[in-house]
């Protein structure tokens, strides 16, 4: 195998529940923040729509990175600080988290010798840098080795793998410093009743019908809605100061959620742009967030959803593709005060990856 050098690195390419991307150790990336974006932007073979010349995948799930370093926080084992590669312009967004990504941090801090194994299942607490916020994440290592095949399934994912149940702590207002930036959980842009929320992914959740569509489209027809599309930007750009983020004209955050009832049995059905691109299922937090906003009197998402009795309370997110599961803790006040979610990740190879000009 090719050692690492100057532009080059070991990395290990994963799935992480319904995305995929590269992992690498803090310490094999560039210090500077500038080159580190260079060789990653490099690496993806951004910026290109196909993203030919790098092993991006030509989608917005499949240019992600996670970096990842042994954390000295008392009570956490490592860091994880997620980058977004855009996939036709030359951005790398440190601008949110990834819970799809997250899915993979554990079986690769263990494979990578930063968390010793247990025999059996080993719990892995992973403080998320973009946001500072915490999760745990039940990895089955038995004999002391990651397994990664086993019966669990989630929709989005062919076949079946071994279960990762992700626990999240402290979400509400990670990055927009509350749970309700605008202190209401309902606002109006552009005539559109709107909540702006983030328990632990920013988005902007409206009712589809009030976007025009029926919230049944695929993936397909709803990024071909050039009208639509138009409508969301719109909002999204005037909600972002709103929303403690500042102009977000060249970032991935909000996350643009359109609720319909749920047609499959679950809590409520939707179809988020992430932000400029259609979402083939929906994010990890980004559930976790909407589920929130299900449980919020007189907001759009409440307005739509089919709520579960008992507590705590499973809320099945529908999505173009399935669903996902979210379980939801209140308190006696009936606020949101934890959130798991089930996810699986698979490791697809380990090696050394090349940016251009590695071989001259």
């Amino acid at each position: 195998m090719s050692r690492p050098g100057p532009r080059s690195a070991a990395c290990m390419w994963m799935r992480g529940g319904t995305s995929k991307g590269g992992y690498f150790l803090a310490d094999d990336l560039p210090a500077d923040t500038a080159a580190r974006d260079a060789f990653l932007l490099g690496v993806m073979g951004s910026p290109d729509p196909r993203q030919i010349d790098g092993l991006g995948g030509a989608d917005p799930l499949t240019s992600k990175v996670a970096v990842v370093s042994r954390s000295k926080r008392p009570g956490v084992d490592v860091d994880y600080l997620f980058l977004q590669v855009f996939v036709d312009r030359a951005v790398v967004s440190d601008a949110q988290n990834c819970g799809n990504i997250l899915a993979g941090i554990g079986p690769f801090a263990i494979e990578r010798g930063l968390v010793q194994a247990e025999d059996g299942t080993t719990a892995v607490t992973i403080h998320m840098v973009n946001t500072g916020q915490t999760a745990v994440a039940q990895v089955q290592t038995p004999d002391r080795r990651v397994r990664y095949a086993g019966s669990a399934r989630i929709d989005g994912v062919p076949g079946t793998a071994s279960p990762i149940p992700i626990t999240f702590k402290d979400t509400a207002g990670s990055t927009c410093g509350a749970l309700l930036p605008t202190g209401h959980g309902v606002d109006v842009i552009d005539g559109v009743e709107v909540t702006l929320i983030d328990n632990g992914m920013p988005v902007v959740v409206m009712r589809a019908a009030d976007l025009g569509i029926t919230g049944r489209e695929s993936r397909e027809e709803l990024e071909a809605d050039a009208g639509l599309k138009r409508r969301l930007e719109a909002i999204r750009l005037q909600v972002g100061p709103l929303m403690n983020l500042g102009d977000v004209t060249d970032k991935s955050v909000p996350k643009m959620t359109m609720v319909s009832a749920p047609t499959n049995g679950g809590a409520i059905s939707t179809r988020t742009f992430i932000p400029h691109r259609c979402h083939a299922s929906i994010g990890v937090l980004g559930a976790a967030t909407v589920a929130t906003a299900c449980m919020l009197p007189g907001t759009p998402a409440a307005s739509v959803s089919v709520l579960p009795k008992g507590q705590p309370k499973t809320l099945e997110i529908e999505h173009p593709i399935g669903s996902m599961a979210v379980v939801v803790d209140q308190d006696a006040d009936g606020a949101v005060v934890g959130a798991a979610i089930l996810r699986t990740a698979r490791k697809l190879f380990d090696g050394v990856v090349f940016a251009p000009g590695a071989y001259r």
